[in-house]
């Protein structure tokens, strides 16, 4: 299971600007196995403690923050987002480079949060719990962000750590994908994730 981070974890706004740019190319190349495409448009993002704890020094960074209670916000409002070694934690992003294609399908979308799953070999479709910190979508359009748990049964972590392939994909009436598997570098970063 990953801790959760505390200041102790985190470099002073001074630390931070000597080992930047190192601890960035770290995380950026961490991030590549923790990126999972689905289709053109859709991505999740997956989260774990290390990518939180460069959000929060980036934040600490550009907002200036360095009193102790501002610092703790931060470390409130990111923590949640690290996996608790039965689930996955994401970010999942709708993203269009043009404005009215956007507009378009995020109206053809309303609800693709919670049709977004992940499956180990044979096991039933795990559907992601989505946006539990507030409502991010209307009748009339879905958010081009949200963020995603993905809570494993005991049988689908035994599974993954017995070698069993992942699959992931979105079951809405405008977007069907399913990715079958997830590539190994992206499984098996995501297997680390699990206590």
């Amino acid at each position: 299971m990953m801790t959760a981070l505390s200041r102790e974890d985190l470099y002073s706004l001074e630390d931070y600007a000597r080992v930047r740019q190192d601890f960035r190319a770290r995380v950026l190349a961490h991030k590549q196995n923790r990126q999972l495409p689905l289709g053109p448009n859709a991505t999740l993002y997956f989260e774990d403690r290390l990518t939180m704890q460069y959000q929060i020094q980036e934040m600490l960074r550009t907002e200036k923050i360095f009193e102790p209670e501002g610092i703790q916000e931060e470390l409130d409002a990111y923590n949640p987002l690290i996996p608790g070694g039965s689930d996955w934690k994401a970010t999942f992003m709708l993203e269009y480079t043009d404005l009215e294609e956007r507009r378009v399908a995020l109206g053809q979308l309303v609800g693709v949060e919670h049709r977004v799953w992940v499956q180990v070999g044979g096991l039933e479709r795990i559907f992601a719990i989505a946006d539990e910190d507030l409502e991010r979508s209307t009748e009339e359009k879905t958010s081009a962000v949200h963020f995603m748990r993905f809570e494993l049964d005991p049988a689908s972590v035994a599974a993954l750590r017995g070698g069993g392939t992942l699959v992931a994909g979105i079951d809405h009436p405008a977007l069907q994908i399913k990715l079958d598997p997830v590539p190994a570098a992206i499984r098996d970063s995501l297997v680390a994730d699990l206590s």
